[in-house]
C-alpha cells in the first residue's frame, strides 16, 4: 500500500467516496472540485492509495475576532477547517490525522508566510470530543452560522497549541 497526501486535482474520481455523511459526500462528489477550481473558495486534500481516494479535508482561509478584548475587536487570521471526511472502508486507519497533519503543517506555514493565528472548525455533535481531545476548545460565532440542523458546535485551536511537523 502506497498512502500519499496531496492536493485534489481536477481528474480524480471522487464517485467511489463514501464517508457514510450523506452531507459531507454530496459535498465532495458535487462541489468540492467546483469550489477549488472554478471559484477558488478553499482547497481540498486528499490521501490516495493509487488513485483511490481514502479521505479529504477542505481549508479555507477565515478569521476571528475576539469580543474579549478592551479594544475593539480585530480581526485575526486563522485556517477553517471546512469538511473532513474519511472513506467508511478506511475508518480507524489513520487517515483522518494524516489530514489533520496537512491541516496542522498548513497553519504553521500561514503563520510563517502570511499570518495566522490557529485553526478554526465547525464540529458536527459527534465529533466535537475527537476535537475537543486535540485541544480545541469551543468559541462563540457571532457570524458565519452554516444553518445546519443540528447546529455545529464552533471550535478554535491556537496556533501555540499545534503540533509542528516538519513539512
Amino acid at each position: 500500500m502506497t498512502v500519499s497526501v496531496r492536493r485534489l486535482e481536477r481528474d480524480d474520481d471522487r464517485t467511489s467516496f463514501h464517508s457514510g455523511n450523506i452531507e459531507l459526500d454530496r459535498f465532495f462528489h458535487l462541489y468540492a472540485g467546483q469550489n477549488q477550481f472554478r471559484h477558488h473558495l478553499g482547497t481540498s486534500y486528499v490521501v490516495v492509495d493509487d488513485e483511490q481516494i481514502l479521505g479529504f479535508v477542505t481549508v479555507t482561509p477565515s478569521e476571528l475576532a475576539s469580543s474579549s478584548e478592551k479594544k475593539a475587536a480585530r480581526p485575526r487570521p486563522v485556517l477553517r477547517l471546512a469538511r473532513l471526511a474519511v472513506d467508511e472502508r478506511w475508518k480507524g486507519r489513520g487517515v483522518g490525522t494524516l489530514l489533520l497533519r496537512v491541516v496542522f503543517q498548513l497553519a504553521h506555514r500561514l503563520a510563517r508566510e502570511e499570518g495566522c493565528v490557529g485553526v478554526v472548525g465547525d464540529a458536527k455533535p459527534d465529533a466535537v470530543t475527537f476535537y475537543e481531545k486535540l485541544g480545541f476548545e469551543p468559541v462563540v460565532a457571532s457570524a458565519g452560522h452554516l444553518g445546519d440542523r443540528p447546529e455545529p458546535t464552533p471550535l478554535f485551536l491556537p496556533l501555540a497549541l499545534i503540533p509542528v511537523d516538519e513539512e
